[in-house]
């Protein structure tokens, strides 16, 4: 780090469970964050602001003027603009020092895929179900661990699932594809603007600790929090030994 890094991270540097070692981890780190909406634009926010040196924001969609009610990476100039371009400018802005790749697509298949692969952890900001299966399998098959949030109304869902790690259940344990669940989304059922910042901040909180290596990550926990009353409940989440996308493979042959 230079004088520059030491002073812009001093007060990271200066907790002792951190200190320049942590500080120097998240530098080096590149982090996915998918989606850049209500949870992908404070958490995208927090990872630049505390040095993550590199950022890969993948959004397909462009800026709305709805979504400028929760989704603080953008600004009402940027209506119609990529979201991915316009977190870009934003987080260039807040923090010069941190690369941010924008990626102007819907990620899935072989680019989803080497996006995960080339990521040290991925935070899954999306909003809907097919997208969180898709990444949780690319996570599982890179051994790259994942932070997931969702929200939506009042109440909001975090959990960390890490592959590297025997005991880790995967997102497919938790919320099995083949469930019939119903697809709720903000833009039918709306969502209360702080509980996206809350749940996005989380998920910086918990990838930081991933990246720096400090801490105790909330890996195997599932965190439900209802915004109405700030009731946080904390439910373990086993592993499903016969999971299709986490458990053994059949041998060979």
């Amino acid at each position: 780090m230079d004088d520059e890094q030491l002073l812009r991270y001093s007060r990271h540097i200066l907790l002792d469970e951190m200190g320049i070692e942590a500080q120097q981890r998240l530098l080096d780190s590149t982090a996915l964050v998918v989606g850049a909406g209500g949870l992908g634009s404070p958490a995208a926010l927090y990872l630049a602001a505390a040095g993550v040196g590199r950022l890969l924001l993948a959004d397909g969609d462009a800026v709305d003027l709805t979504n400028l009610q929760r989704q603080v990476l953008h600004r009402q100039d940027r209506v119609g603009q990529s979201k991915a371009e316009s977190g870009r400018r934003t987080l260039s802005g807040l923090n010069p020092g941190v690369e941010v790749v924008p990626i102007v697509a819907r990620l899935e298949g072989e680019p989803l895929r080497a996006a995960v692969a080339d990521a040290d952890v991925v935070l899954d900001c999306c909003d809907n179900f097919a997208t969180r299966h898709a990444v949780n399998r690319a996570c599982v098959e890179a051994g790259v661990p994942l932070v997931s949030g969702a929200a939506i109304r009042f109440d909001g869902q975090l959990a960390v699932f890490d592959p590297r790690r025997d005991d880790s259940p995967c997102y497919h344990c938790l919320f099995p594809d083949s469930d019939a669940v119903d697809e709720v989304r903000c833009a039918t059922l709306g969502v209360f603007a702080p509980l996206t910042g809350i749940v996005g901040t989380m998920q910086a909180a918990e990838a930081l600790k991933l990246l720096g290596g400090f801490g105790t990550p909330m890996t195997g926990r599932l965190l439900l929090l209802d915004a109405r009353t700030m009731g946080i409940d904390t439910i373990r989440v086993p592993r499903d030994p016969a999971c299709p996308v986490c458990g053994p493979r059949p041998a060979a042959g």
